[in-house]
């Protein structure tokens, strides 16, 4: 594999184009004043009332952004998620600690300056998408986006990979994938993906730029 050309880069969005998802939790669990495991464990047991987690039926459009909240804050002890949000979305607070990683975001730009082609495969909500949108500069930045709440199916579904390829397009052993999440890399691996964890940025940069240089085609410029 060492011989085949990497050509292609492609990155999640939240956890790695913004700052860690659970930086994003924490603060809105101090938003709306509620203890950060009361939280995790209401999302727990919506998962178990509806048999699916909340997030998952979100971020494939089978429930809207209202829904969703319904769900969780019902799980809250002694009716606490009634007023929660004081009559404002859940997306305005969430994106309020959302925040740009702005050396990934110059890194992905330098990245196709240098004739890579990149592309973004999230796990998104569409009722967000005005928001994550005004983030970053998504033309610039990629050739092609897929976002699981358009799809109707999300990572680590495999289908969504096979549809990220076909509208690349591109073999699954010339692309790279960078995400945060353990199981996604898992199955772009299974796919034949060069798959890249997210821990930190400079970790993901140093590792990114020495599997380019040692797959050869490409020069690989490093952010100073």
């Amino acid at each position: 594999m060492t011989s085949a050309h990497i050509t292609t880069v492609v990155v999640d969005y939240g956890g790695v184009l913004t700052n860690p998802l659970n930086e994003t939790f924490a603060a809105f669990a101090t938003a709306v004043g509620v203890p950060l495991t009361d939280l995790q464990d209401a999302f727990a047991r919506a998962t178990a009332r509806h048999g699916r987690s909340p997030m998952a039926d979100l971020e494939t459009g089978r429930c809207t952004e209202s829904e969703m909240v319904e769900r969780v804050l019902a799980e809250l002890p002694g009716g606490r998620g009634r007023d929660l949000l004081g009559g404002r979305d859940f997306g305005e607070l969430w994106f309020r600690a959302r925040t740009v990683n702005e050396e990934m975001v110059a890194f992905v730009r330098s990245l196709r300056q240098d004739g890579y082609r990149t592309a973004l495969l999230t796990n998104n909500v569409a009722e967000w998408g005005p928001r994550w949108r005004a983030q970053l500069p998504v033309d610039e930045l990629f050739d092609v986006v897929v976002d699981s709440s358009a799809e109707g199916v999300r990572k680590p579904d495999p289908e969504i990979y096979r549809r990220l390829l076909e509208r690349l397009p591109a073999a699954p052993h010339e692309c790279m994938f960078v995400d945060d999440l353990e199981e996604n890399c898992s199955t772009a691996s299974d796919l034949g993906m060069f798959a890249v964890p997210f821990i930190t940025t400079d970790e993901a940069i140093d590792l990114i730029v020495a599997v380019l240089r040692s797959h050869g085609g490409y020069r690989v410029r490093k952010p100073v």
